[in-house]
């Protein structure tokens, strides 16, 4: 057998851990399996220790207080500029804590679309924009295919942290994040809202429908300055990479996109 003696390059070691999803140690060795090994004295497994997502928020009361601070903060901003700021200053989410780049939106500031997702990925952490990597690509086709640039638009997510290994984001997380998007939504004052994925319509429709079921119907979204604003859903770019078979019901909402433009011009 032959044994090798590398020296282990504890960057690349810490790198490969959060993009795995790691983000916290109980031992002096990693314990990478889900299923019980060990055995007690009469040789049946020992029950498995329950492990909580890395990022999950216990204490509720410091998700209110968190939150109100985000609300409150959020209130300052006029600008997007002015709203970064505050925003990269925030420690109210642990989700900071791990990801490399906080991710704001990008695009036309007096965009008449917006487009909401639901987090940044890999690329898009390491990059600070979004929509940057194989899902960017696929939306910016989407998009030229009714004929709109993505300079055109404003591009963002619920969430400015990438959850580690791409996980899904706890209500917690959402929660806390929401009011920065909130905030963007005001300041850009679309006239248009694609939302992409069941996050980003659950978090800001407030409603827990699938997106199966609400894709291509035509909602509203009103803010607190009074800007009444055209809501439509649709699948995930993520997930067409995956479905590929489902992109003719998007082609189908996008088409409806451009009609309900064309209608308001």
């Amino acid at each position: 057998m032959m044994i090798m003696n590398k020296q282990i390059n504890i960057k690349e070691l810490l790198d490969w851990y959060i993009m795995a999803g790691v983000s916290e140690t109980c031992g002096d060795l990693p314990c990478l399996s889900t299923e019980n090994n060990t055995k007690n004295e009469s040789g049946n497994k020992e029950p498995s220790p329950n492990i909580t997502e890395p990022q999950r928020i216990k204490n509720n009361n410091f998700v209110s207080i968190a939150l109100k601070n985000a609300k409150e903060e959020c209130e300052k901003a006029t600008t997007l500029d002015e709203l970064k700021e505050i925003l990269i200053k925030f420690d109210g989410c642990t989700l900071k804590n791990t990801a490399a780049s906080t991710v704001l939106g990008e695009g036309c500031e007096n965009a008449k679309i917006m487009l909401i997702g639901e987090a940044p990925g890999a690329d898009e952490d390491k990059l600070g924009r979004p929509f940057v990597g194989r899902c960017g690509k696929l939306l910016d086709k989407m998009l030229e295919s009714i004929n709109i640039k993505r300079e055109e638009c404003y591009i963002t997510n619920i969430l400015p942290w990438r959850p580690p290994g791409n996980r899904t984001p706890t209500d917690e997380e959402l929660s806390l994040c929401l009011p920065f998007l909130e905030k963007q939504i005001e300041i850009i004052k679309p006239d248009f809202i694609l939302l992409l994925g069941k996050i980003a319509f659950k978090s800001v429709m407030d409603n827990p429908e699938s997106i199966s079921r609400v894709r291509g119907k035509w909602f509203e979204y009103n803010t607190e300055n009074g800007k009444n604003i055209h809501v439509l859903a649709t699948f995930h770019p993520s997930y067409l990479l995956r479905s590929s078979n489902q992109k003719a019901k998007v082609w189908i909402d996008l088409l409806r996109l451009k009609s309900k433009i064309a209608e308001k011009e």
